[in-house]
Order: structure tokens, then C-alpha cells, then sequence
């Protein structure tokens, strides 16, 4: 391997000590139920590491430089290529107010941080806590087993293996694509959400700018407009029809009063006609019957 060079690989780590060997990490699911170290929040199954850049131990980093792909290694790393000799001067006394003030409550083998520091207390007295801030593995010899099951190639998938390395969640959810001098990724919901998110993105695009390329890195957003759904879309068309059914409706019954109203009007009309013309008849008949009785006097 190659300094730099991005791989996929699977590994037990044991402490030996006294001839006798403990499990304490392995990317191997069943074997970490067996020994009783089963986390059911990690991600089990071979790791993505990139190689000679320091995030290893001394001792693991030297090998997987050497290490071929398909070869099963087994190494011991002695305490200066692991975690140092252990410091009596990380051992700290601190009072049970000081804890109680960080609402510490003190327990034998508990992990607190400390003024920043992560620390494992040992014993617990009237009044006084001791804490050690050595690593819980300095100055322990360890032994290491470990296969190189691929050394990942091509733009795409090693930017795919970087999240999966500096993130973890549903990587099969990210949609990567090259375009030009861009590396466009969009981002699955549990971005969205995921306080996570925010400080693994900087150490994404840190590493695809040292191991992948030197391109403009663009993290994509998408919130796709809501569809309706398709029984809402049959009920809107059934009820258009009928609004303009109800329109019609109306409009003959607004229509039916005026016809009544222009038919009264009508017949009152025609009464008022006849009248005058039955009172004007008898008057003309009485002016004539004047008339004969002045001619029959003269």
C-alpha cells in the first residue's frame, strides 16, 4: 500500500497480557457477541481507512503500508507503536464537591471528561475521587489480526467510502456525480436532520480534497414538491360537473319568478283595457236618449 491509498479492511485487536489474550475491538459482528463486546450501535463489517495519514497507531500504520490485498496478517504492537507507557502524572485527585458541582455522580470504572480531558475513575473515598487520564490501553502490548479485503479506486467510490469512513448513515443514499471540475453530491434526508452532519461534511470535503481530487466540492438539498394524491385529483373532477349543474339550476329558477311577475302584469293590463270600454258604452247610450227627448219637445 501506498500512503494515502483508501482500503477497506477487516481486523480483531486483543490485549495480551500474562499469556492470556482479551478482545477489545473487531470489525467481526459474531466474534464481538462471543466475547461479550457487542456494540448494537456500531457499523460492523469491513472499515475504511486511509492509509499513513495518522489516524491509526503507530504499529497498525507500518503494517498496512506493507500489507498486500487478500493476505491475512498477524502482528504484536508493543506499547510505544499503541498507546505509550502509562504516566503516573495523568493519575489526578479530585474532591467529591468539585465532581458534585459537574454533576458528577462518582463510580468505580465510570468515563468523565474533565476540563476537556476523558478520564476513567479508579477509586472512590470519603471526600476524594481518583481519576486516570492515561488511555485505557497505554502501556498494554497488543496483538492485531487483520485482512486488506479491497483498496477502493475511481473518483466515485472514494468519495462514496470517505462519507462512509467520516459519516456512516445510509451511505447507499448518497447520489454522487462528476461534473466538469465539480464533485456534486446530494444528500439524503437524514442530512436534513442530523446534527452529525454539519461537522462530518468539513472532514469530507478535507479528504476528498487531499486523497480524491482537487475539485469544487457541492453538497445538494433536494425538497420535492408534494404530489396529490390521485383519489383527491378523481374527486375534484367529479365535482366540477356538478357545480355547473347547480349554476344552471339557478339561473332557470331566477328565470321562473320574472315569467310569473311579466304574466301578472300582462293580465292586469288586459283587465284594465276592458274596463274603460264597458263604462264608456252605457254613457254614450244616455247622451243619445237627451238628444230625442229635445227634438220630440221642440
Amino acid at each position: 500500500m501506498q500512503k494515502g491509498d483508501i482500503i477497506r479492511w477487516e481486523y480483531e485487536a486483543w490485549v495480551v497480557e500474562n499469556e492470556e489474550e482479551t478482545l477489545f475491538d473487531t470489525t467481526n459482528e459474531e466474534l464481538a457477541k462471543e466475547h461479550g463486546i457487542h456494540d448494537p450501535n456500531l457499523r460492523y463489517g469491513p472499515m475504511v481507512s486511509i492509509v499513513g495519514i495518522g489516524r491509526l497507531i503507530k504499529g497498525i500504520e507500518d503494517e498496512l503500508l506493507k500489507a498486500e490485498v487478500g493476505k491475512e496478517y498477524e502482528v504484536i504492537i508493543t506499547p510505544d507503536k499503541a498507546y505509550g507507557e502509562r504516566d503516573p502524572k495523568l493519575v489526578k485527585i479530585h474532591s467529591y464537591r468539585e465532581l458534585a458541582r459537574q454533576k458528577i455522580e462518582p463510580e468505580v470504572g465510570k468515563e468523565v471528561i474533565i476540563n476537556n480531558k476523558r478520564g476513567r475513575i479508579v477509586t472512590v473515598t470519603p471526600g476524594r475521587v481518583v481519576i486516570d487520564f492515561n488511555h485505557p490501553l497505554a502501556g498494554k502490548t497488543l496483538k492485531y489480526k487483520f485482512k486488506i479485503v479491497e483498496k477502493v479506486e475511481g473518483e466515485i467510490d472514494k468519495v462514496r467510502a470517505i462519507i462512509e469512513m467520516d459519516y456512516g448513515k445510509e451511505i447507499e443514499n448518497f447520489k454522487i456525480e462528476l461534473k466538469d471540475d465539480d464533485i456534486i453530491i446530494e444528500l439524503p434526508d437524514v442530512c436534513k436532520y442530523d446534527s452529525n452532519w454539519s461537522m462530518a461534511k468539513y472532514m469530507i470535503v478535507g479528504d476528498i480534497r487531499d486523497h480524491v481530487a482537487n475539485k469544487n466540492v457541492k453538497f445538494v438539498e433536494v425538497y420535492p414538491k408534494k404530489e396529490e394524491p390521485e383519489e383527491k385529483k378523481e374527486e375534484e373532477k367529479e365535482e366540477k360537473p356538478k357545480k355547473k349543474r347547480g349554476r344552471k339550476k339557478k339561473k332557470e329558477e331566477e328565470k321562473a319568478p320574472e315569467t310569473a311577475e311579466e304574466v301578472k302584469k300582462e293580465e292586469t293590463q288586459e283587465k284594465e283595457e276592458e274596463k274603460p270600454k264597458k263604462r264608456g258604452r252605457p254613457r254614450k247610450k244616455k247622451e243619445e236618449q237627451k238628444e230625442e227627448e229635445k227634438e220630440e219637445t221642440q
